[in-house]
């Protein structure tokens, strides 16, 4: 990139991406004489339960994200991560280590891998005890309930009684959920649902998982 392209002149830029800017320029400049703010929004804290689902990648990377920003602003963190094994010493893992920010791993790894699904089922059950203990306790202030939606899927947590517990929760607690096929009754609870889609992936040029990415 030259000087002034560097610098934004946009006499210096290519035609593709000249027009691209004068485009946006346009727009932005139209959206922001366009703006109002929005009326009716409350103020103060109201915890949230929030939903990352879909296909895609990013999921329980968004819901670390949130745990390191809430964790930054002095809020009470925990997580529960309901496939991953209580001895995973991931990437994750080991930043939440020094951070001295707690988790538990509650699950057996790939659960569609499982040769005891009964096993798997009880594991998920019994996490959910802890978490729901969690919850009840009103010593956080967010709890991340890591690739739960699977437990929720196939019936080894039961919906209304996790529907009661989120419902009946501190008011000021913030609840984040991760993982694929949500329940249409878990988004229509949820305050904020993201629905994370693939669009590519390494692993379908035949590159593997790579360390500090996948894990």
């Amino acid at each position: 990139m030259t000087g002034d392209a560097a610098t934004g002149d946009a006499a210096a830029l290519d035609p593709v991406t000249r027009e691209r800017r004068e485009k946006a320029m346009q727009d932005l400049a139209a959206a922001r004489d366009a703006h109002r703010k929005a009326e009716g929004i409350s103020r103060g804290r109201r915890g949230l339960l929030i939903v990352n689902t879909g296909n895609g990648k990013g999921k329980t990377t968004a819901a670390l994200g949130l745990m390191l920003r809430a964790h930054g602003r002095g809020l009470r963190v925990r997580m529960f991560q309901f496939l991953k094994h209580e001895s995973a010493k991931f990437g994750e893992h080991r930043t939440l280590d020094v951070l001295g920010l707690p988790y538990e791993g509650l699950g057996d790894g790939f659960t569609w891998r499982s040769k005891d699904l009964e096993n798997s089922a009880a594991m998920a059950a019994h996490g959910w005890s802890l978490a729901r203990a969690a919850i009840e306790s009103g010593e956080h202030d967010l709890i991340v309930l890591d690739e739960f939606t699977y437990a929720l899927k196939y019936g080894w947590v039961p919906w209304p009684e996790v529907e009661a517990v989120l419902r009946a929760r501190d008011p000021r607690l913030h609840v984040v959920m991760t993982g694929r096929d949500a329940l249409p009754e878990l988004i229509a609870l949820a305050d904020t649902v993201s629905e994370i889609r693939p669009v590519k992936h390494a692993y379908e040029a035949g590159i593997g998982a790579q360390t500090g990415i996948e894990y």
